[in-house]
C-alpha cells in the first residue's frame, strides 16, 4: 500500500503524519486490497472560522476508486470525519465484491 500525505498552506507535522496513518490502519484493517491512498490536507482562507480546514483522500483499491472529503474549524476533527466516510464507502465496497450467490439446494426424495 503506498500512503501519499500532503499539506496545502499546510506544514505536515510528524504527530499529524501519525494521526493519519493511524486513522487510516482502519481501512485496511477492514479491507487489505488498498492500493493506493492521497491525502489532501488544505487550510483555506476564508473569512468565516468554521469549515475553513479540510482533508480529502483519494483511495485506489482493487476494481475500484473512492474519494471523500470533509471540512471542520478543527483538523483533527476533519480527518474523524473523512476516515468515518471512508470507512462506510469501503465497507459497502467490500459487501459488493462479495459472492452473494448460493449453491442449489439438493433434492431429497
Amino acid at each position: 500500500m503506498n500512503l501519499t500525505i500532503s499539506g496545502h498552506h499546510l506544514e505536515v507535522t510528524p504527530a499529524l503524519r501519525s494521526y493519519v496513518t493511524t486513522k487510516l490502519d482502519r481501512i485496511t484493517r477492514h479491507f487489505d486490497q488498498v492500493v493506493n491512498i492521497k491525502v489532501l490536507l488544505t487550510i483555506e482562507k476564508q473569512k468565516e472560522k468554521e469549515r475553513r480546514q479540510r482533508a480529502e483522500c483519494h483511495i485506489h483499491v482493487k476494481g475500484n476508486s473512492l474519494f471523500a472529503e470533509s471540512a471542520h474549524e478543527d483538523l483533527y476533527a476533519a480527518l474523524d470525519e473523512l476516515v468515518d466516510k471512508l470507512d462506510r464507502q469501503v465497507g459497502r465496497h467490500k459487501t459488493r465484491l462479495q459472492d452473494h450467490h448460493h449453491p442449489a439446494p439438493k433434492r431429497v426424495m
